[in-house]
């Protein structure tokens, strides 16, 4: 498989995209005025404590108070308490915490006690004295090398923590595992000493800036090459990779072509696309995604396309389409939490399977972690997708001013009729000679037109005179009554 990696640098925001075989998978944006909380480390105060939902909110300097759930302490032996929270952290409080969510929409970031540090092959976790290894690596004899090389150096240096070996470190040398290992140690030291140091809430330690955290996290051994429009990136890269990444290094290359790099991958309007509500796919079918606060729902549809054989062919060929599709749309979004697929319905359980199969292959491609249940008695399919920062909707967009992210607004028949309700109310009220309405140019237009009897005869049974206005500002859900 050709993979490349594309990173766009302009002085507001840096965009990374991972491209597949010439197919755009994965899109993240990273704004200067908005960046990644996650990984970074802070001092913190917690200013409350809710035994109900054992949980406490710490204040670490950001507009909101994070949250910290009582799962989330680490111990003494360096494993999650069980403790209640009263127990654990007291008001006035102050902990050293990591941040493990970004902000999401009103919530505040979540946060652990259980510091973690990651370099290019290892996680550092300086609390425990455990070691592990990552489960994408398959192959029994690699997984028990590296845990040995791991458990050596654990057991060498006493009180030094523990690692986990990360997907990237299949293969490689001890030499370089151990030089990962010790240069991970000497950066906790640093972070621990000023945390002792520090007696103010605020923040210790920060992850790298996006790009290169996609050289540390996204480059595999299928990425051909690493190209970047920045020669100020480049720069910072280039040494970046030489010396925590000296495999890569040669693979980056500045991009200097007049046509924007985006759009020379039609990166661009892969995102567009990634904005609409409706994904088609190549049968025939469609996709149709909402994302609400409680989870994302993902309805496939087969639209034209009606198979060659039988009606169970063409849904059971829609339903494989949709599943490939479903798993690139997750990555590209990025839509984590509680996602329901509500597939076509199949009645052959091999069929079902079979999606069910596609689906979890697909899937493992995905940097996220994810959890997918068996297709259920209505076809639905419910699955977990790991959510760490927000979605692209999240990060472009902000809810309509007009319906206020419903998604629909009120006819102009249904405001006519408010307005009507509004008049009569606020006659009887009050001892006016003239009522004005303000209200949107359809609002007025339908007034005047289709409502025009009912407005007569209303203000022949007020028996004061209706005059309208219209407000080029106004929505068409908006309107005022005002008395003259």
């Amino acid at each position: 498989m050709s993979e490349e990696i594309l990173i766009n640098v302009t002085p507001p925001e840096t965009r990374v995209a991972v491209v597949e075989n010439g197919v755009v998978q994965e899109i993240i944006i990273e704004r200067a005025e908005r960046c990644g909380l996650v990984g970074s480390i802070y001092k913190g105060r917690v200013c409350r404590v809710l035994p109900g939902m054992q949980a406490a909110f710490v204040d670490i300097g950001l507009e909101r108070a994070a949250f910290l759930h009582a799962s989330d302490i680490i111990g003494h032996q360096g494993e999650p308490r069980g403790d209640q929270i009263h127990e654990l952290v007291r008001e006035g409080d102050m902990i050293v915490v990591q941040v493990v969510k970004d902000p999401l929409g009103t919530k505040g970031a979540r946060l652990t006690t259980n510091i973690s540090i990651a370099s290019r092959y290892l996680v550092c976790m300086p609390a425990l004295a455990s070691t592990g290894v990552s489960q994408k690596i398959e192959d029994d004899d690699e997984r028990r090398r590296l845990r040995e090389i791991l458990q050596r150096y654990v057991e060498a240096h006493e009180g030094g923590g523990g690692f986990i070996a990360r997907t990237a470190a299949e293969g490689v040398t001890e030499e370089a595992l151990l030089k990962d290992m010790a240069f991970l140690a000497k950066l906790w030291r640093g972070v621990r000493d000023r945390c002792a140091a520090v007696s103010q809430i605020g923040l210790i330690h920060d992850d790298l800036p996006l790009a290169l955290r996609a050289l540390r996290d996204l480059v595999t051994p299928e990425v051909e090459r690493i190209r970047i429009d920045s020669r100020l990136m480049v720069d910072k890269a280039v040494p970046f990779a030489r010396k925590y990444i000296p495999e890569i290094h040669d693979r980056i290359e500045y991009y200097q072509g007049e046509r924007p790099l985006f759009d020379l991958y039609g990166v661009e309007e892969e995102i567009k696309k990634a904005l609409l509500r409706k994904v088609s796919l190549k049968s025939g079918g469609h996709l149709v995604i909402d994302q609400t606060e409680a989870m994302t729902t993902i309805d496939v549809n087969t639209g034209a396309f009606v198979g060659h054989r039988n009606l169970e062919e063409t849904i059971f060929k829609t339903n494989l389409e949709a599943a490939q599709a479903i798993c690139r749309q997750l990555r590209l979004r990025n839509l984590g939490g509680i996602i329901i697929i509500d597939f076509i319905d199949m009645t052959e359980d091999e069929h079902k399977r079979q999606v069910l199969r596609a689906l979890e292959k697909c899937l493992a491609r995905d940097h996220a972690k994810t959890h997918i249940t068996e297709v259920s008695s209505l076809g639905l399919v419910e699955m977990t997708r790991k959510r760490t920062r927000e979605s692209l909707e999240h990060v472009l967009c902000e809810p309509c001013p007009c319906c206020g992210g419903r998604g629909s607004i009120k006819t102009a028949e249904t405001t006519c009729f408010e307005i009507f309700r509004e008049i009569l109310r606020e006659s009887r009220q009050f001892e006016v000679e003239t009522l004005l309405v303000l209200a949107s140019q359809e609002v007025i237009d339908r007034l005047l037109d289709e409502e025009s009897a009912h407005l007569a005869e209303l203000e022949e049974f007020i028996g004061r005179p209706i005059r309208l206005q219209a407000e080029a500002l106004y929505t068409q859900e908006q309107y005022d009554v005002v008395l003259i």
